[in-house]
């Protein structure tokens, strides 16, 4: 799994980066090797503090996954599109039907089990976590409801909307690495969700 071979790499990283004298360029060698694990060809043009965060401006070329016409129709678009507002996720969970409401809980709750521990047993100090992701109170009581009966990831995923699977996988990745790693549980579990997100890109 990427996550599990990666992660200690980065740390490994994030340590050199603290005893470095010239932090910035190795910063910049960093930031392009780990857009390169993903296949994304990257050259970072500027780099600075500003407070608290550190301010890249990146020079992207075509991902190793994507093809010369697929990769030519981004850049067609991009050119054609002179919005640069960041687009909010397509479905707000207030917002949701009741049933995809229960999906998303049901969902999430198939995600705590996988880690395999007992969520239920760990609640009292998993329910604050989930609060400081922002998930919004009402979700977060249907999911420890949900806890009590949980359902396999395979069932649920049938006829997921994929704008739903979307909501679901962000926060679900979140949870998989509350512990630092990821099971071969929520491994699986993940690639049902982004399997359903994908839907909606083939269609």
């Amino acid at each position: 799994m990427l996550v599990q071979l990666v992660r200690p790499l980065v740390r490994t990283q994030v340590q050199m980066l603290t005893q470095a004298q010239s932090a910035s360029g190795k910063l910049v060698g960093m930031v392009s090797q780990w857009l390169g694990y993903l296949g994304i060809h990257a050259e970072v043009t500027q780099l600075h503090t500003a407070g608290d965060r550190i301010q890249v401006s990146l020079c992207v070329g075509k991902p190793e996954q994507c093809t010369q016409s697929e990769w030519q129709q981004i850049l067609n678009n991009l050119n054609q599109d002179t919005s640069t507002a960041v687009e909010a996720d397509t479905l707000i969970y207030t917002t949701m039907s009741p049933a995809q409401q229960s999906k998303v809980q049901r969902l999430l709750a198939t995600i705590l089990h996988a880690s395999g521990q007992d969520p239920l047993a760990d609640w009292n100090s998993l329910r604050p976590r989930l609060t400081a992701m922002g998930m919004e109170e009402a979700m977060v009581v249907g999911i420890h409801s949900a806890l009590k009966a949980p359902m396999p990831m395979e069932f649920l995923v049938e006829q997921l909307e994929p704008e739903v699977a979307a909501f679901v996988l962000s926060r679900a990745i979140h949870i998989a690495l509350l512990d630092q790693q990821i099971s071969q549980a929520e491994d699986t579990a993940l690639k049902a969700l982004l399997n359903a997100v994908d839907r909606k890109v083939m269609a």
